[in-house]
């Protein structure tokens, strides 16, 4: 079994998500959402900075899966997500963590079977997938499906080089 953290970086919210897979089954480990309070930009990266590295000392993932970048609603809002992401992939890096990205379609294609689908198309299988009862925070199911596509992958490229799926 592998330990996976997936990240879904936003400069408010970041989700974050632990998963163990062998490439046939994948066992919820964690998840949550990293609230930044800081009124002042600079800070709140900070605080992902450091939430992200708390999660990795906690829970000692053996890889990282993030969300990659897509083109948001307006230049400000897509240069201050990359930021969040920098952060994060910072804080993974900084651990030893190998960092591996997936665009949103990659994950929606992986969980749902559609590129197109829904965020809470998402996070309704994350929660099928994983057995995860009661109230899940989109930020976190979007981290968990993260999570699951980098498992889901990362055994497809292995059974492809002919060898064990872990």
């Amino acid at each position: 079994m592998i330990r996976i953290l997936g990240i879904d970086p936003g400069s408010r919210i970041t989700g974050f998500a632990v998963i163990e897979g062998d490439g046939m089954k994948s066992i919820h480990v964690t998840h949550g959402c990293i609230r930044t309070k800081k009124d002042n930009f600079a800070e709140r990266l900070g605080e992902i900075f450091t939430g992200i590295s708390e999660v990795i000392g906690e829970y000692q993932p053996q890889e990282v899966a993030i969300e990659d970048v897509f083109v948001a609603k307006n230049a400000s809002s897509a240069l201050k997500l990359g930021q969040a992401r920098g952060a994060a992939i910072s804080a993974a890096v900084h651990a030893n963590c190998p960092v591996f990205e997936y665009t949103p379609r990659e994950v929606k294609q992986s969980v749902v079977g559609k590129g197109s689908a829904e965020k809470e198309q998402v996070q309704h299988m994350v929660k099928m997938i994983l057995n995860i009862k009661g109230k899940l925070q989109i930020d976190a199911s979007d981290a968990l499906g993260i999570a699951l596509t980098h498992a889901h992958t990362r055994s497809t490229k292995q059974l492809l080089k002919g060898g064990n799926s872990w």
